[in-house]
């Protein structure tokens, strides 16, 4: 029986170039883009003397660079992502990257497969782009996930503020000091933009667009009517802050109620493919009989339809919404 190893390569030369993202990036910039320090990176620019006025420009270039390129081939489908993450690289170093990983992948596929010129090419091609996205994507997804956690105690934080006699500007501040990153800097550039002029309701609405989270949107709404309409805005903080708590809370048991169906759906949708790789890898020639028939085709895109079905319906079934 001849085993062919082809289909284990793509997947380790995917992997590998995935790692090397991450490598680069913890290079290049180290622990100044961590999000687990407790002192935010906006304190920590101005604690080495850098003036207020040039952290904030800073803080802002790198929040807005990535929605400004969306215009560059193959960088729209990273842009929404890359700004959530706050990605330290620039648009021009993703780009760049994704070219570096691609020649890295056809280098090491021209190094370990047997496979066609123009194959390796269009699978280089492939996993340099995917590479980044997934990198890019599960920076997004853990930085969202770490501000929804962060959200309540902030707002609890401002609230406190607020009932000692502190102004709403001054309990966004304390928020900039006392809250680590990612939601430390992001309320640090408000408060900055607040002491030159901007409306921090204005600023508060900006944030939860960009970060297109619902409970900011439900923090720059109360802001918003509060300053309109009058009323005690440390009671409406608080108040919303159970909220978010109680939003927080019922998500998560939404999500321990749908683990077992997502996993199920998860082992449907990759399975077949798993099956096939592993038929490829044991038996190479398992479907040369029918290679050439004239219903293979179509019968291989039929199965393809149906697995996309599959993971399409699989993942509306336990996209809950809270």
């Amino acid at each position: 029986m001849e085993i062919s190893a082809a289909p284990l390569i793509y997947v380790l030369v995917f992997v590998g170039v995935l790692l090397l993202v991450e490598g680069v990036y913890l290079t290049a910039f180290g622990k100044s883009i961590s999000l687990n320090n407790r002192v935010n990176r906006r304190l920590e620019l101005l604690e080495k003397g850098t003036p207020r006025e040039q952290v904030l420009e800073q803080l802002r270039k790198e929040m807005s660079q990535h929605m400004k390129s969306q215009g560059i081939p193959l960088y729209a489908i990273l842009a929404d992502k890359a700004q959530k993450a706050n990605i330290a690289f620039s648009p021009r170093q993703l780009i760049m990257m994704m070219l570096l990983l691609s020649v890295v992948s056809f280098a090491l596929l021209s190094a370990l497969t047997e496979a066609a010129a123009g194959v390796r090419a269009l699978l280089a091609v492939a996993m340099g782009v995917g590479a980044i996205y997934t990198w890019v994507n599960n920076k997004a997804k853990k930085r969202l996930s770490m501000m929804e956690e962060q959200l309540p105690e902030a707002v609890e934080l401002m609230v406190r503020s607020l009932r000692v006699g502190h102004p709403f500007s001054s309990a966004v501040g304390i928020v900039a000091k006392e809250v680590a990153d990612p939601l430390g800097s992001e309320f640090g550039v408000i408060a900055d933009e607040a002491a030159y002029g901007r409306d921090i309701s204005e600023s508060l609405r900006a944030l939860a667009e960009r970060m297109d989270m619902q409970d900011l949107r439900f923090l720059a709404v109360a802001v918003t009517i509060q300053q309109q309409s009058g009323g005690n805005l440390a009671e409406i903080l608080e108040g919303l802050s159970r909220v978010i708590r109680a939003r927080f809370k019922l998500f998560r048991r939404v999500k321990a109620i749908t683990a077992e169906a997502k996993w199920s759906g998860m082992f449907l949708s990759g399975f077949p493919i798993l099956a096939l790789v592993a038929i490829n890898v044991l038996q190479p020639d398992y479907y040369d009989e029918v290679r050439d028939t004239a219903l293979f085709i179509p019968a291989a895109l039929v199965v393809a339809a149906f697995l996309v079905a599959n993971v399409i319906f699989m993942k509306i079934m336990v996209n809950i919404k809270v």
